[in-house]
């Protein structure tokens, strides 16, 4: 019994099977590029909240300014804005943390797009290869007249469903991928709401 082979299935495609191929390495190379760097946004320092809740508590605001950069963190880059505007009204300094997460946020959710654009695209171009090879199967078999046979609109049909598959499993894995990735966003979010209150508390807080 002949068994099924991944190239030649591959191959038997068509042309399709070429922007498939390279929505599937864009979609790999975006997992990649943002899952490491979003993991490194969720790496937290424990001691942060405490060390920068004792420089402000002391009025030392150049090394509170100095910790936020150190931290290299999209918390410690928004609360940076938040301790560049102490003494300001507290609305203003909200406003200016919010607005530096915001860009946070957006700035980790670069690419995604193109994810969600790969999930929901690529099935509709393997279908459209599909059809596109089911048009040809029939072409030929009506070109061949009487000579015409089972085998010739198989081979057609089999080789016009390569792509059906080949569409799903690409748009199946930018799915997977794009709603972890989305999933690690929520927490990095999560995480940055957190410290944003830790650090109204910390301004709302009179000292002893």
């Amino acid at each position: 019994m002949e068994k099924v082979n991944l190239w030649t299935l591959v191959m038997d495609g068509g042309y399709i099977m070429l922007p498939l191929a390279v929505l599937l390495l864009l979609a790999i190379y975006i997992f990649v590029e943002r899952y490491i760097m979003i993991n490194k946004s969720l790496k937290e320092d424990p001691t942060f909240m405490s060390r920068l809740r004792d420089y402000l508590n002391e009025g030392d605001i150049k090394s509170a300014e100095n910790l936020c950069r150190q931290s290299n963190s999209p918390y410690g880059r928004m609360l940076l804005k938040g301790v560049q505007r102490i003494g300001r009204p507290i609305n203003e300094v909200t406003n200016a943390i919010e607005n530096t997460g915001n860009i946070e946020i957006a700035s980790m959710g670069k690419g995604m797009t193109w994810l969600s654009t790969t999930a929901a695209g690529a099935p509709m171009l393997g279908f459209l290869g599909t059809v596109i090879g089911m048009i040809e199967a029939f072409f030929h078999l009506a070109s061949a007249g009487a000579q015409n046979n089972i085998s010739l609109l198989s081979g057609g049909i089999y080789q016009a469903l390569v792509t059906t598959v080949a569409g799903l499993i690409v748009g199946i894995l930018a799915l997977f991928a794009y709603n972890y990735l989305s999933s690690k966003i929520v927490k990095a979010t999560n995480q940055m709401e957190a410290r944003t209150m830790d650090f109204l508390d910390i301004l709302n807080t009179p000292t002893a």
